[in-house]
């Protein structure tokens, strides 16, 4: 079992910064990519960055503002996200996996944007 634990979610204006820090214990090991998602009210939840090694891929409306980055030794994920804009609003999970489809996901912390 792995778990995962989100933080650093919070209300910022438009054009504002914050970083989002997902923790894991557990099966830490067993990991292998960690990913994050967001789910904006009456909308699906959808891929938003992941990190898999070196190597890191996001979706296109988050790419230049948004940066994934992990520290192995804290078993922790960040999401650093700049430039925020109204549309990002949304509750954004963080998630795990060694292969095929996310096996763990946290709980959820909610980015409010205001304009």
């Amino acid at each position: 079992q792995v778990q995962l634990v989100e933080s650093g979610g919070g209300l910022v204006q438009a054009g504002g910064s914050l970083r989002l820090s997902c923790a894991a214990s557990g099966r830490t090991f067993s990991i292998s990519t960690m990913g994050w998602f967001r789910q904006a009210p009456g909308k699906e939840r959808v891929f938003v960055a992941r990190i898999s090694g070196g190597n890191t891929y996001y979706a296109d409306s988050v790419k230049g503002r948004f940066t994934i980055s992990r520290d192995n030794a804290k078993n922790t994920v960040y999401l650093q996200m700049n430039s925020l804009k109204p549309e990002d609003t949304a509750v954004y999970y963080c998630a795990s996996k060694l292969s095929g489809s996310y096996d763990y996901w946290g709980q959820g912390t909610q980015v409010t944007v205001s304009s």
